[in-house]
C-alpha cells in the first residue's frame, strides 16, 4: 500500500461527510500554483505526529489524487507538529536555513499552542511562498457544493450540508450570522435547490420599510387605500406567490408589521389596505438576521414560527482555512490575470489571512477588488490602505508561545453624531460594500442615525435621484457588480438594488 492510500485524508473523503473529530487538519492558504488552494491533510489521530516538508504529507481535496507542496522555496528537511495528548500541539522548526513563520513571526524554536490556539486557526508561513492554516477538522471534507458559498472548512460544509437539507422543504428558515457572512447567499441557493426555483425569489430589506408604508409594500393595497395611493399597488407577498420571499435584516422589522407576518405564517392569509377580503399567499419565507431576536423585545410568537430550521452562518474568522480560497475566488471574479495574481505580494495575502474580517467574507471581497485596482495602477498594496489593521489583526506569535487574542473583534465604541465626520461615513461605507449594517456597526451607530448621516452628506445620493443612463453605464462598466456600483454612484447597495429592481435593469438577485 503506497503513502496515498495511507493517508487520512484519502480515508476522510470517502466518508461522506462523518463526523471525525476534532482531527487536526492542514489547508493550503496560499500557494504559487492557484490551483493547489484549499488542498487539505488531516493528521492520523494514531500517529499524531506529522514531518512537514516539500516532499510530504500529500495533500488532497474530493475527487483528486494526493501532491506533496512541490515547491523549492520549502525545505526538504522537515519542521515537526505534534499532537499532544491533551490537544496542544508543538511545532518545532526545520533544521534548515528556511524560515518558518508561525502567526507572522519566525519561529527559532518549538513552540506550543493550546487547543484554543488550533481552533482559533494558526497561520504557517513556508519560505516566504506558500501559507497553511493548521486547524481542527470536526467533520470529513465533502464536495457538497453550494453556488457562492465556497470553502473547505468544517463548518462551510456543514452549512452547505443544511442548506441542501432545507432546500428540499417548504419550512421556514431563520438565517443567522454577523454581516458580511453570506447570509444573502444561503438564501438564493436554499431557493435555487427547492421545488420552487423557477418561480420568483423576491427580496426586501426590512430596514428600508418606511414604518407607515410596510404593510402596503409588503401585503399591497387598494387605489385610495392611503393618501397618495394614486392605483392599485400588489404587494410583496403577491410577487413572490409560488416562489419564495426573503426578509434580509429581520430583526428591523417595523412593530406593527410582525403580528401580520405572524398571520400569514400561520393560515397564509394576509388583507391588502383597503380590501374587504383576504388573499391567500404560498410564498415561502427566509428571513436573515444578524441580531439577537431574543434579546431586543422582537415578537416571539413570530420569532418561534420563523425558527422552524435555523442556520447559523458562521464567520470568517471561525473558518480561517477559507480565507485563501475566498481572495482567490474574489480576484478572479474580478478578472485577475495570471501575471497579476503572480505580482500578489507575498505579505499582503500574508497580512489578508492574518486578519480577522469583522466584516467577513462581503469586507474581504470588496479588499480584493481594491487590491486589483490599485495593482493595475502600479501600486505595491498593503491591507492597512484598505483596513483598520490595528484593531483586528492578531498579535505576532512569540518564541515559546502565540499571543492571545480574543475569538471575536471587539465591537466598535457608540459614538455620537457629531463625532462621525463625512471622512468617516465615506470611508466606513466603503469599507463594508456600501451596505447600511455593517458601516453602522464599524462608526459605533444605530441603523437610523447612519441614515439620517447619509441624508446630510453632499457627496451621497439618494438611488432614486440617479438618472437611469448612469445607472446603465455603471451597470456596464463594473459588469453588474453591484458594490462597484454602488461606490461608484456613491449610493447605499441596498437602495440601489431597489431602484434598479423598479427600473427593470437588477442584474440579479
Amino acid at each position: 500500500m503506497n503513502d496515498l492510500e495511507n493517508s487520512l485524508p484519502t480515508q476522510l473523503f470517502a466518508q461522506d461527510n462523518a463526523r471525525i473529530g476534532p482531527a487536526l487538519g492542514l489547508t493550503i492558504l496560499w500557494h504559487p500554483d492557484p490551483q493547489r488552494i484549499g488542498d487539505q491533510y488531516a493528521v492520523p489521530a494514531s500517529e499524531g505526529r506529522l514531518a512537514l516538508s516539500r516532499s510530504a504529507p500529500l495533500f488532497v481535496r474530493p475527487g483528486h489524487e494526493g501532491r506533496a507542496l512541490a515547491h523549492r522555496a520549502i525545505a526538504r528537511a522537515p519542521a515537526h507538529i505534534v499532537h499532544l495528548p491533551d490537544d496542544a500541539v508543538e511545532i518545532v522548526p526545520p533544521d534548515s536555513a528556511m524560515p518558518l513563520e508561525i502567526n507572522g513571526a519566525v519561529a527559532s524554536e518549538k513552540i506550543r499552542l493550546d487547543r484554543a490556539d488550533i481552533a482559533r486557526g494558526v497561520v504557517l508561513g513556508l519560505g516566504g511562498k506558500v501559507l497553511l492554516c493548521l486547524h481542527w477538522m470536526n467533520v470529513a471534507p465533502k464536495d457538497n457544493p453550494v453556488p457562492g458559498f465556497l470553502g473547505v472548512s468544517s463548518g462551510a460544509i456543514a452549512t452547505r450540508e443544511l442548506i441542501h437539507q432545507v432546500a428540499a422543504t417548504d419550512l421556514a428558515v431563520l438565517l443567522l450570522g454577523e454581516t458580511g457572512t453570506g447570509k444573502d447567499v444561503a438564501a438564493r441557493a436554499i431557493h435555487a435547490g427547492s421545488s420552487r426555483s423557477g418561480q420568483p425569489l423576491v427580496a426586501v430589506n426590512m430596514a428600508t420599510l418606511n414604518e407607515a408604508l410596510a404593510p402596503a409594500d409588503l401585503f399591497g393595497a387598494l387605489k385610495g387605500a392611503y393618501t397618495g395611493s394614486q392605483v392599485k399597488r400588489e404587494g410583496l407577498f403577491a410577487e413572490a406567490d409560488g416562489g419564495t420571499l426573503f426578509l434580509d435584516e429581520l430583526g428591523d422589522t417595523p412593530a406593527s408589521v410582525q403580528p401580520m407576518l405572524l398571520r400569514v405564517l400561520e393560515t397564509g392569509r394576509y388583507r391588502p389596505l383597503g380590501a374587504s377580503r383576504d388573499l391567500m399567499s404560498s410564498a415561502r419565507l427566509i428571513a436573515a438576521t444578524d441580531q439577537d431576536l431574543d434579546a431586543k423585545g422582537f415578537n416571539q410568537p413570530l420569532l418561534r414560527r420563523m425558527e422552524a430550521f435555523v442556520i447559523r452562518v458562521p464567520t470568517l474568522r471561525e473558518r480561517r482555512e477559507d480565507i485563501g480560497m475566498l481572495l482567490l475566488h474574489a480576484l478572479q471574479e474580478c478578472g485577475i490575470s495570471a501575471a497579476e495574481l503572480a505580482s500578489l505580494p507575498a505579505s499582503l495575502v500574508s497580512a489578508i489571512c492574518h486578519y480577522d474580517w469583522p466584516g467577513n467574507v462581503r469586507q474581504l471581497a470588496n479588499v480584493a477588488r481594491r487590491t486589483l485596482i490599485a495593482l493595475r495602477a502600479g501600486q505595491h498594496p498593503t491591507l492597512g490602505q484598505f483596513v483598520n489593521v490595528g484593531r483586528t489583526s492578531r498579535p505576532n506569535t512569540s518564541a515559546g508561545a502565540p499571543a492571545a487574542r480574543a475569538d471575536a473583534p471587539p465591537a466598535s465604541p457608540r459614538r455620537k453624531l457629531a463625532q462621525v465626520t463625512s471622512d468617516d461615513l465615506l470611508k466606513a461605507l466603503e469599507s463594508h460594500g456600501w451596505q447600511i449594517s455593517g458601516a453602522a456597526q464599524a462608526l459605533g451607530i444605530s441603523r437610523p442615525s447612519l441614515y439620517k448621516l447619509i441624508e446630510a452628506h453632499p457627496a451621497i445620493r439618494p438611488a432614486a435621484m440617479i438618472p437611469v443612463d448612469e445607472i446603465s453605464t455603471a451597470l456596464r462598466e463594473f459588469r453588474g457588480d453591484l458594490t462597484l456600483c454602488a461606490s461608484y454612484l456613491k449610493t447605499p447597495s441596498e437602495a440601489l438594488r431597489r431602484h434598479m429592481r423598479v427600473l427593470g435593469l437588477e442584474p440579479g438577485f
